[in-house]
C-alpha cells in the first residue's frame, strides 16, 4: 500500500545576523548542508554545499552568501529540494559555521542571529541560539528520508567549538538509541 503523505518537498533555510558594530570586525556567517547515503547516513558526507562548493545535482543551492550580515532581511539562503534527490541519499544535515578570520569568535559575539526553516509557507520549527553561546558552529537541522521515501524533519541543535573543514566531520552527528 502506498503511503499518502508526501513528506518535505523543497525546503528553504534561511540564516541571518545582524553587523558587527562600527570599527568592529565583520562577523562572516556560512550555512551549510552535508549530504549522506542511506547506507552510511552518519558516515562520511557523499557531498558537502557552502560558499564554495555547489551540490553536484543542482538539488541544493545557496541563493545568498553574505560576508558581513549586511543589507535588510535574510542574509544565506539554502533551498534543499528533498524530492530531487537520489534514492541513494538518506540524511541531509545543515549547519552554521562562524568564520574565524581575526581571532576566536563564537555566536555569544554574533548580534541577534536567527534561522527560518519553511515549506513554502509552513514553518518547520525555530532554531534557538542561546545554548550556542560558546560555539562556533552549530548543526540545526536534519533532514531524513523515511522507509516509504517521504522526507522528514529532525529539530536538531548541537554546538561545536571548531572551524569548518572539522566542523564537517562533525555533520555526521550520532545515531539516536532506541
Amino acid at each position: 500500500m502506498e503511503s499518502l503523505s508526501k513528506g518535505l518537498t523543497k525546503v528553504e533555510v534561511a540564516l541571518k545576523w545582524d553587523p558587527s558594530p562600527h570599527g568592529a570586525p565583520a562577523m562572516d556567517l556560512d550555512l551549510v548542508a552535508a549530504v549522506f547515503t542511506l547506507e552510511d547516513p552518519h558516515g562520511a558526507p557523499a557531498y558537502v554545499v557552502h560558499f564554495d562548493h555547489r551540490a553536484p545535482d543542482g538539488t541544493i543551492n545557496l541563493n545568498r552568501d553574505s560576508r558581513t550580515g549586511q543589507g535588510l532581511g535574510f542574509d544565506e539562503i539554502m533551498v534543499l529540494e528533498l524530492n530531487r534527490l537520489s534514492e541513494a541519499y538518506g540524511r541531509v544535515a545543515i549547519g552554521v559555521v562562524i568564520q574565524q578570520n581575526g581571532g576566536h569568535r563564537t555566536f555569544a559575539d554574533v548580534h541577534q542571529p536567527g534561522i527560518r526553516l519553511r515549506e513554502g509557507y509552513d514553518e518547520l520549527g525555530p532554531v534557538d541560539f542561546t545554548s550556542l553561546a560558546g560555539a562556533t558552529g552549530a548543526v540545526v537541522a536534519e533532514f531524513q528520508r523515511g522507509e516509504e521515501g517521504a522526507w522528514g524533519y529532525r529539530p536538531t541543535v548541537r554546538g561545536y567549538d571548531t572551524e569548518l573543514p572539522d566542523f564537517l566531520q562533525l555533520l555526521r552527528g550520532k545515531p539516536e538509541a532506541g
